[in-house]
C-alpha cells in the first residue's frame, strides 16, 4: 500500500498516463453513448406506438449483455474481415471508444426511460395539448428530467471506467497507447506486480465513490 501510494504521489509517468487514457476513453464513449441513449429514452417515454413493451424489453435486454459478448460483437465489425475494417480502429483508441460506447448505450436508454417515468404524466399531456411537436416535447421532457439524464450519464461513466472485457478486446492493451487502469491491473496482478494494480485501484475507488457521490447530488436536488 506504501509503494502504491508513492507511485500516486511521486507522480509516476506511467501510472498517471494510464489514469488520464482511461478517463479519456470513458469521456469519449460516455458522450457517443448518451447522443443516441437519451433521445431513445425519451422516445420510448413519449412514445405511444405498437410494440412499445417489446421495445421497452429488448433495451433493458441488451443492458445485461456481458461485456465480452459487446466486445465481441464489436470485434467482428471492426476487424480487418469485417465491414468496419478499414477504418483502422482494432487496437486502437478508436476501437475501445467505440465498444465502450456500445456497451454504455442500453443503460443510458433504459436509466432514461426508467427515470422520465416519474415526472408529473401532466406535463407531457400539456405540451401535447399545446401543440408542441414532437422534437419540442422530446427537448422539453430532457430539460425537465434533466437531473434523471444526469444519473443515467455518470451511471454510463461508472460502467464504462469500471469494465475490463471490452478495452481488452478490442484496444490490445498496448502499452502507452490502449492500456487503460482495469486493463493494467489485470496485467500487473498476473504478473505479481502488484504496487501499480494497487494504485490504480485507488483511483477507482475514488472515481466509483465520487460518480456515486454526484449520483445521490442529483437524486437530491431533484426532489
Amino acid at each position: 500500500m506504501t509503494e502504491a501510494i508513492a507511485l500516486l504521489a511521486g507522480g509516476d509517468r506511467e501510472t498517471w498516463w494510464t489514469v488520464a487514457t482511461s478517463l479519456r476513453f470513458s469521456v469519449f464513449s460516455t458522450l457517443f453513448a448518451i447522443l443516441p441513449g437519451v433521445p431513445l429514452g425519451a422516445t420510448l417515454f413519449l412514445g405511444r406506438f405498437k410494440g412499445k413493451r417489446v421495445a421497452v424489453a429488448l433495451v433493458n435486454a441488451v443492458m445485461a449483455v456481458p461485456t465480452v459478448v459487446v466486445g465481441l460483437f464489436v470485434y467482428s465489425f471492426i476487424s480487418r474481415s469485417g465491414p468496419l475494417g478499414a477504418l483502422g480502429l482494432l487496437y486502437g483508441p478508436g476501437g475501445v471508444i467505440l465498444g465502450q460506447a456500445v456497451l454504455a448505450f442500453p443503460l443510458v436508454a433504459a436509466m432514461s426511460y426508467t427515470g422520465l417515468q416519474k415526472l408529473d404524466p401532466r406535463y407531457s399531456e400539456t405540451l401535447l395539448t399545446l401543440g408542441a411537436g414532437p422534437w419540442r416535447r422530446m427537448t422539453a421532457i430532457i430539460k425537465e428530467g434533466r437531473y434523471v439524464i444526469v444519473q443515467s450519464v455518470l451511471a454510463a461513466f461508472g460502467r464504462v471506467t469500471g469494465e475490463v472485457g471490452v478495452s481488452m478486446m478490442l484496444g490490445g492493451n498496448i502499452r502507452w497507447y490502449t492500456r487503460t487502469m482495469t486493463t493494467t491491473i489485470a496485467l500487473d496482478a498476473s504478473k505479481g506486480e502488484f504496487e501499480r494494480a494497487l494504485s490504480l485501484g485507488l483511483v477507482l475507488l475514488a472515481i466509483a465513490l465520487a460518480v456515486n457521490f454526484l449520483s445521490h447530488l442529483a437524486v437530491r436536488d431533484d426532489r
